[in-house]
């Protein structure tokens, strides 16, 4: 317990699925957790959930106004931010690279990548002043491995994997870290319909990802635990991305 306690955390597509995994074990942990979503509906029912070390705002990730808007509230709420998750992140169905249409790749380019540099982008005049922090970018196994029909994203993961390394070299010396996760096949609302046994036979440990298990991930790198890693990416996968 108290692994983060009284570090102010802001995550992204926190409203549901893994987002809200991550947010529930980081208030349990100590923290106060700013969750943003464009759920509105979701996040504020989270928050009456929850109802203490929680603030919900609706945030379109890919608007540059609506994060200046998170850290000031954030700010304004709790202090200087110590954590960013940035969870929010979309995907679509297979689509052939001849057909792909050219406003579907720009979508989730703005979504999955444009949104993480945004949000490290406006997060770091908060962490200077806490004195450091932690940036935590989910990206995918699909940033480490090509994914057949997949091309947007595909591009928008391994971004996030090489944002977080530059971005790592960048702000080292401010004591900001900043790594990446990469999820398997995790079982949320997202990716529900995809999992199937014929699917999961294909994973070394015989399974899906529950949420849970990469909340504890993400809780290793928000707190002090992992105080000398930066610029590294995490897999959590099954075992998937070994063959």
């Amino acid at each position: 317990m108290n692994r983060v306690e009284d570090k102010v955390v802001v995550v992204t597509g926190g409203a549901r699925g893994m987002g809200a995994s991550h947010v529930k074990r980081l208030i349990a942990e100590g923290a106060k957790v700013v969750v943003t979503d464009i759920l509105e509906e979701d996040g504020k029912k989270l928050e009456s959930e929850i109802g203490k070390n929680i603030l919900f705002i609706k945030h379109d990730v890919s608007n540059a106004s609506d994060w200046e808007n998170v850290i000031e509230k954030a700010e304004a709420k709790f202090g200087p931010i110590n954590v960013l998750v940035n969870n929010a992140g979309i995907d679509i169905p297979e689509i052939n690279l001849e057909e792909y249409p050219e406003e579907t790749y720009r979508k989730v380019i703005d979504v999955n990548q444009v949104s993480v540099f945004l949000g490290m982008k406006h997060v770091v005049p908060s962490m200077k002043k806490a004195g450091g922090g932690s940036i935590v970018n989910i990206s995918s196994l699909a940033g480490i491995v090509g994914v057949n029909k997949k091309v947007a994203y595909t591009a928008s993961k391994f971004a996030v994997r090489g944002m977080t390394k530059a971005a790592a070299l960048e702000l080292g010396e401010y004591g900001i870290r900043v790594n990446s996760v990469h999820p398997g096949f995790i079982r949320t609302p997202m990716t529900e319909a995809l999992i199937n046994d014929e699917l999961v036979n294909m994973f070394p440990l015989k399974k899906a990802g529950e949420p849970e298990e990469v909340t504890n991930l993400v809780l290793y790198l928000a707190s002090d635990e992992s105080s000398y890693s930066t610029g590294s990416e995490f897999v959590i996968d099954g075992g998937l991305g070994a063959q």
